[in-house]
C-alpha cells in the first residue's frame, strides 16, 4: 500500500472529523465543552464509548498477543463486565447524585481539598500515561509505513496528530467526540470483521469453521489453570480485569465525561451495561483475529520475517503483526484501506476524548473555571489548558517512544495499575467507609503504596521462587492490591465518626 494513498486516507478522514465538529460545535460553550449539555442519547454514548475503551491499543496489540497467550485475554475481559455492572449501581448513581461536571470533586467533598487535587493530579498522570501509549500505537505505524521514507522525523509525526486532534476538539469538547467516536467505533469494526473475512478467505477457512481451525492449531486456550505463578493466572485475570475496569473507567474523568453526558442516571445504566456485552464480543473478535493472523504468518513466514529483517533489524515486534499482515501482505488493498481507517480509529477515539478530558480537569480541578463568574474568563481558562495538554501529550509520547520495551498493552495495565490503584482506593474509601480521616493524611498514604508496591514487584519472583527458579508474577490483580492496601491504612489512620456528602 503505497505512502501517498495512507496520506490520501487520513487528510480524507480528518476532514470529515472536522466537519461533525463544525456541526456539532455550533454556539458551543463550556458546558458543551464539559458535558455536552448532558442530552446525549444513551446508545450513541454506548456505541462510541466501545471505540473509545478498545483504543489502538486493542486494535494492535491484543491480536498480537495471540501467537504467546492463545486466548487468555479473555479472561481479563470477562472480568471487565463485573467491573462496568459495579460501575453501573454503584458509582454513577453517586456522580448523578452530587451533579458533578469533575468526579473528582467527590474526593473534595468526603475528604478536603488536598484529596481533591491529589486525586486529579493522579488522573492527569495515569491518563496522560495511557493516552501518550495509545497514540504512541499510530504514530509508530504511520511513520515505520509513511514517514521514515519521507524523512520526517517522528516528533513531528506526533506533533501533527495531536493538532489535528486539537482542530476538531477545541470548540465543542465532548459534545464533539461523542459523536467522532461513534464513526470511530463504526470504522474500526468495520476493519475487524473485513480482516476476519479476507484472512479466513485467503487460508480458505469458513467463517464457521475458523474456531475448530484454531482449537487444532492450539491457540484457543483460554483458561489459564496450569500455572498459578505466572501473570496471566486465571483468577488474577479476571480479578484483574474487574480491578482495571473500576481503575482505568469508573474512577477515570475520560470515561465519566461521556456517560455524565447522558440525559439521566437511568440512560446512563443503560448506556454502560449495554455497552459492556458488546465490548465482550467485540474483544472475541479481535481475539480471533489474532488467532488467524498467526496462521496467516505461519503460512505465509516471508511476509513477516522477510520486512522485520528489513525494516526493523533483528527481532520481531508483535504489535506490528496485525500492521504488517494488511499493509505488505497479499490480501489486496481494500485490507490496508479497512487497516488504516480502523487503525486511526481507534487510536483517535481515545485521544481525542482524553484531551478533552485532560482539559476539563485541568480546568475546573486546578485552575478553577467552573467558579469564574465571568464566562469569557472561563472560556480563557479551558482554551489555554486544551494547549497545555496538548504539549504534555505530545512530551510524553515522545518519552515513551525512548523506553518502550514491552508489548503495548501490558505496559499500560504496568502503568495503570500504580496509579490508577491508589485512586480507586480513596474513592472505595470514600463510599464505602464513613470513617472520618485528616485530608492531609491521604497524600503519603497514596504514594507510599504504589511505590512499596513496585518495589515489591521488582523483587516478589526472586523472594517466592521455588526449587526450578520460578517466582509469583504480578498480573492485573495489582491494581486491586494497591487499591485495597490504600483502603486499609486509611481505615488505620481513621477514627470513628460520619462525614456528610451533601
Amino acid at each position: 500500500m503505497s505512502k501517498e494513498l495512507i496520506l490520501a486516507l487520513l487528510l480524507g478522514y480528518f476532514v470529515v472529523l472536522i466537519l461533525i465538529s463544525f456541526l456539532t460545535s455550533k454556539k458551543a460553550d463550556n458546558d458543551t465543552f464539559y458535558t455536552g449539555n448532558r442530552n446525549n442519547p444513551w446508545y450513541v454514548v454506548a456505541f462510541g464509548m466501545i471505540g473509545a475503551s478498545l483504543s489502538g491499543v486493542t486494535f494492535i496489540s491484543i491480536p498480537g498477543t495471540i501467537a504467546g497467550g492463545q486466548f487468555t485475554y479473555l479472561q481479563v475481559a470477562l472480568g471487565y463486565i463485573l467491573g462496568y455492572a459495579i460501575i453501573a449501581f454503584v458509582l454513577l448513581p453517586l456522580y448523578y447524585r452530587l451533579n458533578l461536571t469533575s468526579i473528582y470533586g467527590f474526593l473534595e467533598q468526603r475528604f478536603g481539598v488536598y484529596t481533591y487535587k491529589m486525586g486529579a493530579a493522579f488522573f492527569i498522570l495515569s491518563r496522560l500515561i495511557g493516552a501518550a501509549l495509545r497514540m504512541y500505537l499510530v504514530a509508530n505505524v504511520l511513520q515505520t509505513f509513511v514517514f521514515d521514507e519521507l524523512g520526517v522525523p517522528f516528533e513531528l509525526t506526533v506533533a501533527f496528530s495531536i493538532l489535528l486532534i486539537w482542530v476538531y476538539t477545541f470548540r465543542g469538547g465532548i459534545k464533539t467526540i461523542i459523536w467522532t467516536d461513534t464513526l470511530q467505533t463504526l470504522f474500526m469494526l468495520i476493519s475487524v470483521g473485513l480482516s476476519i473475512y479476507l484472512i479466513s478467505d485467503d487460508l480458505n477457512i469458513a467463517i464457521g469453521d475458523i474456531y475448530g481451525k484454531l482449537t487444532d492449531a492450539d491457540l484457543t486456550t483460554m483458561w489459564q489453570t496450569k500455572d498459578p505463578l505466572a501473570g496471566n493466572y486465571w483468577w488474577k485475570g479476571v480479578i484483574g480485569g474487574m480491578f482495571i475496569t473500576l481503575g482505568m473507567t469508573g474512577v477515570d474523568q475520560d470515561m465519566m465525561q461521556k456517560n455524565l453526558s447522558c440525559k439521566n442516571i437511568g440512560e446512563a445504566k443503560k448506556n454502560m451495561i449495554s455497552m459492556s456485552l458488546v465490548l465482550f464480543l467485540v474483544n472475541v473478535l479481535f481475539v480471533a483475529l489474532g488467532g488467524l493472523l498467526v496462521l496467516y504468518i505461519q503460512s505465509n513466514p516471508g511476509v513477516y520475517e522477510e520486512w522485520v529483517a528489513v525494516s526493523c533489524g533483528a527481532g520481531t515486534d508483535n504489535d506490528l503483526l496485525f500492521a504488517v499482515t494488511s499493509l505488505e501482505g497479499s490480501l489486496g488493498i481494500g485490507l490496508g484501506i479497512f487497516f488504516m481507517l480502523g487503525l486511526v480509529a481507534a487510536a483517535y477515539s481515545s485521544a481525542d476524548s482524553a484531551l478533552t478530558s485532560l482539559t476539563t480537569s485541568l480546568s475546573i480541578d486546578f485552575l478553577g473555571a467552573d467558579k469564574k463568574e465571568d464566562k469569557k474568563e472561563s472560556e480563557k481558562i479551558r482554551k489555554r489548558s486544551h494547549i497545555i495538554m496538548s504539549v504534555a501529550l505530545l512530551l510524553t509520547i515522545v518519552i515513551f517512544k525512548a523506553v518502550k520495551s514491552d508489548s503495548v498493552i501490558w505496559e499500560l495495565f504496568k502503568a495503570a495499575n500504580y496509579t490508577y490503584g491508589p485512586l480507586l482506593g480513596l474513592f472505595l474509601f470514600g463510599i464505602f467507609s464513613k470513617r472520618k480521616v485528616k485530608d492531609i493524611l491521604t497524600i503519603p498514604v497514596s504514594i507510599l503504596v504504589p511505590l512499596s508496591m513496585y518495589f515489591v514487584n521488582m523483587y516478589i519472583g526472586e523472594w517466592t521462587a521455588n526449587e526450578e527458579g520460578k517466582g509469583y508474577a504480578f498480573g492485573s490483580e495489582l491494581l486491586g492490591i494497591n487499591a485495597a492496601l490504600v483502603y486499609i491504612f486509611l481505615w488505620i489512620f481513621s477514627k470513628k465518626g460520619e462525614t456528610e456528602i451533601n
